[in-house]
């Protein structure tokens, strides 16, 4: 895929002097920095542009999904609001490649689920793009929501890739620098989709623990073991969180547990005339001794030519103890 500008769809923005404050030229430069201005630029998709009325049944999802599931709460807040004073922001819709008369939604997808619930039109902006803008728009509009969850991010990352996106595209859509990808990515690789969709967006559980559940879950030893999990009709009653607490226990359960370590002790002992200096160690499982100063070798020589002697006399008076 070519290195060029990552937004050349979007040239022909009527503002492209404020445009140009956000160069998009690669990962390393192209980044946006702050949610403030990931939000400035989702609303340049915006700006200059007519609001028209259009029906919700002629315009489809896009064609990469970013959500796992609805929070019922939330959007029934939002089918509220809009029923209250109206939809205030309009979504952004591109024209259909293939069906005239018909759109795909950039974003804007719950605003658009409420008018379909509401029986209203929705306020949408039509803006023709490619499918390269369209996923850097969406990306950045949710990036600056801030609402979509680790392993929603990661999906919708794993998914790029999948449609022949490079790690560049992404990581501008996400604004996510490569590390951050490279960690979404990595996790993905291990769970498969399929697993991740029967979690669910899990909003309580962040990136660590992901890629901790990652590392079980693409043991080869432990499929079957998902496979379980997953089969269970409990582990769909649960909601998000407590169904990946589920599954990690279930795979985490065989883990031996951390043994204590023991600190050693230590001492040292040393002759009236200094010419020994000895320093001992006992851990219980290893005793270890150590000599320097001038009559170290010599002394050294001297127990060693003695250890049998000294191992009896301590059998002797271990057993004399046991009396």
């Amino acid at each position: 895929m070519a290195r060029k500008n990552l937004l050349e769809g979007l040239a022909s923005m009527p503002d492209e002097s404020a445009a140009s404050n956000y160069p998009m030229r690669g990962a390393g430069r192209s980044l946006v920095r702050s949610l403030d201005e990931l939000a400035k630029q989702a609303e340049k998709f915006l700006e200059g542009e007519a609001v028209v009325d259009l029906d919700p049944d002629v315009v489809e999802a896009s064609f990469v999904k970013d959500r796992l599931s609805e929070d019922h709460e939330d959007f029934q807040a939002l089918v509220e609001a809009i029923r209250a004073r109206g939809q205030d922001t309009p979504i952004l819709v591109r024209p259909h490649g293939k069906i005239d008369g018909r759109y795909q939604v950039v974003f804007g997808h719950r605003r658009l689920r409420a008018a379909r619930e509401l029986g209203r039109n929705v306020r949408a902006v039509v803006k023709t793009m490619d499918d390269r803008t369209h996923v850097i728009a969406q990306g950045q509009e949710n990036s600056a929501r801030a609402d979509l969850t680790f392993i929603e991010r990661a999906l919708f990352a794993g998914r790029l890739e999948e449609l022949g996106y490079d790690r560049e595209v992404i990581s501008t859509a996400l604004a996510a620098n490569a590390a951050s990808v490279s960690k979404m990515m990595s996790v993905m690789e291990r769970i498969s989709p399929e697993v991740v969709r029967a979690i669910g967006p899990a909003p309580g559980v962040g990136r660590e623990r992901w890629v901790a559940l990652s590392l079980l879950a693409g043991k080869a030893s432990n499929t079957a073991n998902v496979a379980e999990v997953l089969q269970d009709d409990n582990f769909h009653q649960l909601p998000s969180d407590k169904r990946f607490e589920a599954l990690y226990a279930a795979l985490n359960k065989s883990a031996r547990p951390v043994k204590k370590t023991v600190a050693a002790k230590k001492d040292t002992w040393q002759p009236r005339d200094k010419a020994v200096q000895a320093e001992m160690k006992n851990d219980g499982k290893a005793f270890s001794l150590s000599m320097k100063a001038r009559n170290a070798g010599r002394f050294g020589e001297f127990l060693s030519s003695r250890l049998d002697a000294l191992y009896e006399q301590f059998l002797a008076e271990e057993g004399k103890q046991g009396d």
